[in-house]
């Protein structure tokens, strides 16, 4: 397959078209980043550069709806400590790669993606400290609410000392500190990133990474870090920024609109595997979890935001917090969506189609979560797609990387399959649906769509697909405004 780049002129063929009523190949032109024409293969000769399709399917690009795009980046240059089976062994990790990539002077070792919440003994300092001695460690857990330190990391970061890991507001203000730790290279892991995604068909990307992104992204395009649309989400402590700005949610930050503002994150609990989601019944031990944001603050900030055309997107995971948000939104008529809304009770599900609020959900995530949930929720069932797509919520697919890996066929799969065994299996997506919740709404491509398209090896539509074909689907080109950020 040959590669073809500009806004100019050219051509895809030979190409059959996802979702369309028959199977026939077609020629797709492109010009000025939409699709100019589709006609049947070999009709009349190609215009401008060619780009043989070869009998690939073609889908709109994907989009991953939850991303912190910079903590995923720092994946690609950060110790993997997915792999420990308890504590002991993740700090005997660290300590490895203390001995064997010490860190530049006034730096960290840095390790990610531990999953501590059932390990016996716990993750302590203590524990850390006899492994990793006088080297400033650090490991994040996996679903980023939570990061255990060394003493000498502690020291480094002049915190008061304690036992325990760093958890949920005083983690999030604390990690801009360790990402501003010495490295050889700061592009290194964006370029990586950027090229992985492109490799899987991602177009584009909702950032809700620990940074000003109204300002970060428009400076990594200027660095030629651009292979993604993306929309630029931010804090609470940006927002009087972009207000007196006069920035509102879909303004363009570059020339052509590839950076567009994005909405306003707000943490409003916790996570399920630090037991600070915040439920209705309680955990275990009789904590319900953590109210990151009090009610009144958070409905102060909706306000404020929908005052001036700005989206909201509430993380919230527990029952009781998507309540909250959920009245958060009806009281003020702020409009935009609930990251995750893994634990929802069926009213508020309705609740949710009326006020016509996006369930921005990450399906991998179940993969990991089940046996987590089956201690810390049980009889509950988590992860509703089935019940809020039937109700009339509008569901966005992404991966909360670093959390789970920007990987839509990751996403779509597990949607699809949830897991192996499935469990609670009358929550599966179908094919279609979670395809289409993959795609920011682009739908199928016609005439006049954005030249945003992933060529496909195989028909993720295909009757009988199953969730194991779709994990696997080859890529075989994406293009971005008609510009091929990747070409198998």
């Amino acid at each position: 397959m040959t590669a073809t780049l500009g806004a100019h002129p050219h051509t895809i063929t030979e190409v059959r078209i996802v979702g369309a009523p028959n199977a026939e190949a077609v020629d797709v032109s492109l010009e000025g980043g939409a699709i100019t024409a589709i006609t049947p293969a070999g009709e009349q000769p190609p215009a401008g550069e060619v780009l043989a399709g070869d009998g690939a399917y073609l889908s709109p690009g994907l989009w991953d709806a939850h991303v912190h795009f910079g903590q995923w980046a720092a994946t690609f240059t950060r110790l993997d400590l997915s792999g420990a089976s308890d504590a002991r062994a993740c700090a005997r990790l660290l300590a490895a790669e203390a001995d064997s990539n010490p860190p530049p002077r006034s730096g960290a070792v840095i390790g990610m993606s531990y999953r501590g919440a059932l390990w016996d003994p716990a993750p302590t300092t203590s524990l850390l400290d006899e492994a990793t001695g006088e080297v400033p460690v650090i490991a994040i857990s996996a679903d980023y609410h939570s990061s255990w330190l060394n003493s000498a990391a502690q020291r480094l970061f002049d915190l008061p000392w304690r036992e325990e890991p760093v958890q949920e507001t005083e983690w999030f203000d604390l990690l801009p500190r360790i990402d501003a730790l010495p490295a050889a290279d700061p592009d290194a892991g964006l370029r990586a990133a950027l090229a992985d995604a492109a490799s899987r068909g991602v177009v584009g990307i909702t950032d809700v990474d620990f940074a000003p992104n109204f300002d970060t992204w428009p400076e990594r395009v200027a660095r030629g870090l651009n292979a993604l649309h993306v929309r630029a989400g931010f804090y609470a402590g940006d927002l009087e920024t972009v207000i007196a700005r006069g920035f509102a949610t879909g303004d363009e930050l570059t020339a052509g609109g590839q950076v567009r503002l994005g909405p306003l994150k707000i943490i409003s609990d916790g996570s399920l595997n630090t037991k600070t989601a915040y439920c209705f019944d309680p955990y275990p031990g009789g904590s319900h979890g953590v109210l990151s944001v009090p009610r009144d603050e958070l409905e102060r900030l909706a306000r404020r935001a929908h005052e001036h055309g700005i989206a909201l997107a509430i993380h919230a995971i527990g029952d009781h917090a998507n309540a909250i948000a959920l009245d958060v939104f009806a009281a003020t008529g702020a409009t935009g969506s609930i990251e995750h809304a893994q634990l929802i009770r069926r009213s508020d599900i309705h609740r949710m189609a009326e006020l016509g609020i996006t369930a921005s959900i990450q399906p991998a995530h179940l993969l990991d979560d089940r046996e987590v949930a089956h201690e810390l929720w049980p009889g509950k069932t988590p992860y509703q797609f089935t019940t809020l797509s039937k109700t009339g919520v509008t569901l966005a697919l992404g991966s909360d990387a670093p959390v789970a890996p920007l990987d839509p066929w990751l996403a779509i799969a597990a949607a699809v399959g949830r897991g192996e065994p499935a469990w609670q299996p009358a929550e599966r997506m179908s094919p279609a649906s979670a395809l289409f919740s993959s795609v920011a709404g682009a739908g199928r491509p016609r005439v006049g769509s954005p030249a945003d398209l992933a060529l496909l090896a195989a028909d993720p539509l295909a009757p009988g697909i199953t969730a194991g074909a779709l994990r696997e689907m080859n890529v075989r080109a994406t293009l971005r405004a008609g510009e091929v950020t990747f070409a198998a």
